[in-house]
């Protein structure tokens, strides 16, 4: 995780469901964003912190730092356990906190009789609420995009059934943890221990196989994560 996942909803909605009191800026209109399939190296909107306001801002998945660019892929997710003293995400941590607003994400499990068969799963709270993961952004606030920009969602260690469909899964956090986490100043320490600690556990997620459509990044639609007929 996460190679892929969906933001369908509008922008409005997601932020009702945040609450922030806080001023968001930019423009954005409550239309269905409708991405099913959103992959790497795409722009997508998250919501980030500027000064005392919030900001939504089109990003694209996928960072590295300028000493390692075109060495590899830019990563598209860090690993919690080190994110906050590694080396490579030096520059983001902890100050560039950011919110990726989802419904669910995707992931692929090898059939056990064929290896290079995969059933792809869409993973979702049982609640059906929206979900907010943690990241990790280089934002450049203006009016054009920047090629330089990027982010990248953090993810920690699965555990109990999940650990059947992927071994890593997204710091997904409630509202008001997700509202904490985009506080301005908040102290470094309380943000490693939002990140290691505070992810919404596996209990509250529920999955089910969806059809391999979902595999082509061209396709799109809410067929996508509707649960395959047995």
């Amino acid at each position: 995780m996460c190679g892929r996942f969906v933001q369908y909803q509008g922008i409005a909605d997601y932020l009702k469901v945040l609450a922030s009191d806080r001023k968001v800026v930019t423009g954005y209109d409550n239309q269905p964003i409708g991405r099913y399939n959103i992959a790497p190296s795409t722009r997508v909107s998250i919501l980030h912190s500027e000064q005392d306001e919030l900001r939504i801002d089109s990003v694209r998945w996928g960072w590295a730092p300028f000493w390692a660019k075109g060495k590899r892929p830019d990563p598209i997710n860090a690993r919690v356990e080190t994110v906050t003293t590694g080396k490579f995400f030096k520059q983001l941590w902890p100050d560039g906190r950011a919110l990726v607003m989802a419904d669910g994400w995707y992931e692929w499990v090898k059939d056990q009789d064929d290896p290079k068969k995969k059933q792809p799963y869409f993973i979702r709270l049982k609640s059906k609420e929206l979900m907010f993961f943690a990241a990790l952004a280089d934002v450049y606030v203006g009016l054009e995009l920047h090629e330089g920009d990027g982010f990248v969602i953090i993810t920690a260690a699965s555990d109990q059934g999940m650990v059947d469909i992927h071994d890593r899964r997204p710091v997904v956090f409630t509202p008001e943890l997700a509202r904490e986490w985009i506080e301005a100043g908040l102290d470094r320490d309380r943000a490693e221990e939002l990140a290691v600690e505070c992810c919404q556990p596996t209990a509250e997620f529920e999955w089910y196989p969806v059809g391999n459509a979902v595999g082509n990044v061209k396709n799109q639609g809410p067929e996508l994560i509707r649960p395959l007929k047995s």
